[in-house]
């Protein structure tokens, strides 16, 4: 009898894939994590970084947190003593009741994002916070909320988009400001490839998705907006705009013509500095449909990300590519809740008559962590921001403050864990049962336990079941089983399959046939229409209508630094695996062979990158995979692996012009 045994699970990694897994067992021990050969996305095979990391430090004790402990050197120093989870407990609810009582629970801050995407282990800790009342460093500002802002005044919704089943109808495909190729692996590699479309990217970066592509334009960054009313002059002119579709279902057109008019061909191409034949044939290609928009998250991640959101938003609202096979506009899909259809929060998320929690930008973060007469705890759960949040000298500064009780959830010691009091250690995937839906497909997927929890780590919700159990709250909602959650959910999505079953697929799709999101026309807007024009908008202090805006080039002899997500990180997980630094090489800055020269710089130069905020060394490497006038380096890196600090260190926290939200593909550079 062999005593191999194989366990399906789905990777809930912050990635578009949401591959399904097949965790390899024998004699009881995890010894390989694989891609599922039956699941539609991983087709047998994980992502480069997940397959080294699932099979590294995430199967490693000796890299993991095992035991709650509590802090017994300097801040920052990462020397702790272990304690039992009643010690932890109850340290942490004394402080918690204490600072309620003092200061008011609104004293706390937590801070949390997509260390882990499951469904219950990534929302269920919102519930706690929403009972005490703490202040919620608001979680998409680190990443894209400019996006959810913009298409919410825009569509009502940001989170439905279009079902990437209906590609196989779709004449084209544009890709514009992500990058599957890094962020979206199976997306490149399957995806894109076996749809009938052609497909366009537009990015400042030659990434391999822009490489592989039928044709990329690599634009200046910042002049995206100019280039969407410069498509839409090209629609309009050769007759290629769905005026049925606009007086039926779209605000705003007569708003924006002029300044669709003035577009012109030769404007566009000077403010963008694309060739005008490439700008032709992209308008053609996707005004003529049936086209799918992609507007990704590193797009929005400027200055003036919401206007260029809204701006890019004229394209499907005025070609008529919505609501029809082939046709649609995507940023993210809210995968279980479009499918549950119910209008209400999913089980495993706060309550809808929860009270409305304070909240913070993560833009405002480290200047909040170093005012002592505004937070005295600081609780961080599901990320790293000492890695991945601005100004990271302030980052640091704040969490040494002797009064600032900090508490850190997470399955690794990472940097952020060496500042806290109380170091509580989270289980990882691969511990206990939960579910996992993509942002992309629309897939539902079972999270299955394959290994009991390593030392005495513990899930997040049971982690913030028993906090709320030692504060006395007595909320039904905070003390739910995760088997009730999983039940209720799978009910709600109706997706066909029990538990059990879903365990034994690994996988569903969410409806069994692709869905033609926006059939009938009706948006969850103010006018039940597109809103090109937005009178909420306006009211909010943004023009009524988006805008042919172009940045300015830097000035002083800077570059734009533009760091996305590379090859071997998710965001910054990962980045405490020996192999992946291994892969990872020595952190380098990409620069166009114009501004080395200018500069004197050659390959593989050391340089240095510095402005107002830090000074921070690189390997210079000579290309034209971005434009003149940008730097290109990846995100993320842990800084305590990387002498102390990381690209953020870089970032000054700019908010953009909607949604609170990070500007840090703006932020400009010195190099020498």
């Amino acid at each position: 009898m062999s005593d191999r045994e194989i366990i399906k699970t789905t990777c809930p990694r912050d990635c578009y894939d949401g591959c399904g897994i097949a965790v390899i067992k024998r004699e009881g021990q995890i010894t390989k994590v694989l891609g599922d050969p039956d699941h539609p996305v991983a087709r047998g095979a994980l992502c480069g970084k997940c397959a080294v990391a699932y099979n590294g430090v995430w199967l490693d004790p000796e890299a993991r947190l095992l035991y709650p402990m509590r802090r017994t050197g300097p801040k920052g120093s990462a020397q702790f003593e272990r304690i039992s989870w009643d010690e932890a407990i109850a340290e942490i609810t004394a402080k918690l009741k204490e600072i309620s009582a003092n200061q008011g629970p609104q004293a706390v801050l937590h801070t949390h994002y997509t260390g882990t995407c499951s469904n219950i282990a990534n929302s269920f800790p919102e519930r706690f916070f929403s009972v005490l009342g703490a202040t919620e460093a608001t979680p998409d500002t680190i990443c894209n909320n400019a996006g959810h802002a913009a298409w919410g005044y825009v569509f009502g919704t940001s989170v439905e988009g279009f079902d990437p089943r209906q590609a196989k109808d779709s004449a084209c495909i544009l890709v514009w400001g992500a990058n599957p190729s890094a962020s979206a692996p199976h997306v490149h590699k399957h995806w894109l490839k076996e749809s009938p479309a052609r497909v366009v990217v537009i990015d400042p970066v030659r990434h391999d998705t822009a490489a592989e592509a039928d044709l990329h334009l690599q634009l200046r960054p910042g002049s995206d907006a100019a280039l969407a009313f410069g498509l839409m002059h090209i629609a309009r002119r050769d007759g290629l705009l769905d005026h049925d579709y606009i007086a039926a279902h779209v605000l705003g057109y007569d708003a924006v013509e002029a300044d669709i008019e003035a577009a012109t061909p030769v404007w566009t191409a000077v403010k963008t500095d694309l060739a005008i034949d490439d700008i032709e044939e992209a308008a053609r290609l996707y005004a003529t449909g049936p086209s799918l928009l992609w507007l990704g998250q590193g797009l929005q991640r400027q200055h003036r990300g919401g206007n260029i959101f809204r701006a890019c938003a004229m394209l499907p609202a005025f070609t008529g590519n919505v609501g029809k096979p082939g046709a649609g506009f995507y940023y993210l899909n809210g995968s279980a809740e479009i499918i549950a259809r119910k209008g209400t929060a999913p089980e495993y998320h706060a309550p809808d008559d929860s009270a409305a929690a304070p909240e913070i930008s993560q833009m405002e973060v480290p200047a909040a962590l170093n005012d002592p007469d505004r937070f005295k705890a600081y609780m961080v759960w599901n990320c790293n921001p000492v890695a991945s949040n601005p100004d990271q000298a302030k980052i640091r500064s704040g969490l040494t403050r002797d009064d600032l009780f900090t508490v850190v959830i997470d399955p690794f010691p990472t940097d952020t864990a060496a500042y806290a009091d109380i170091v509580l250690p989270a289980a990882s995937f691969l511990e206990f049962d939960d579910l996992s839906g993509s942002y992309f497909h629309f897939t539902v997927g079972a999270q299955v336990k394959a290994a009991e929890p390593m030392g005495e780590s513990l899930p997040n919700q049971e982690i913030f079941r028993r906090l709320a159990t030692a504060m006395g709250f007595e909320q039904p909602f905070l003390h739910r089983t995760d088997q009730e959650m999983i039940d209720k959910a799978l009910k709600a999505m109706d997706c066909g399959l029990t538990w059990d079953e879903l365990k034994d697929k690994g996988w569903a799709w969410g409806t069994p046939e692709p869905l033609n999101l926006w059939e009938q026309g009706t948006f969850p807007t103010p006018s039940g229409k597109i809103e090109i024009a937005s009178q909420a908008a306006q009211a909010d202090g943004h023009p009524l209508t988006p805008q042919p805006t172009v940045d300015e080039a830097p000035a002083n002899g800077r570059l734009r630094l533009l760091s996305p997500a590379g090859k071997w990180l998710m965001n910054s997980s990962y980045g405490n695996d020996p192999r992946i630094q291994e892969l990872q090489g020595d952190a380098s800055v990409a620069i166009h062979p114009d501004d080395a020269k200018h500069r004197g710089i050659t390959d593989g130069q050391k340089v240095t990158l510095s402005n107002d905020a830090a000074s921070l060394q690189m390997t210079a490497v000579v290309s034209d995979i971005i434009p003149a006038g940008t730097l290109l380096t990846d995100k993320s890196r842990w800084p305590n692996a990387e002498g102390g600090q990381n690209v953020n260190a870089l970032h000054i926290p700019e908010k953009t012009d909607m949604g609170e939200s990070t500007s840090v593909h703006g932020v400009e550079v010195g190099i020498a």
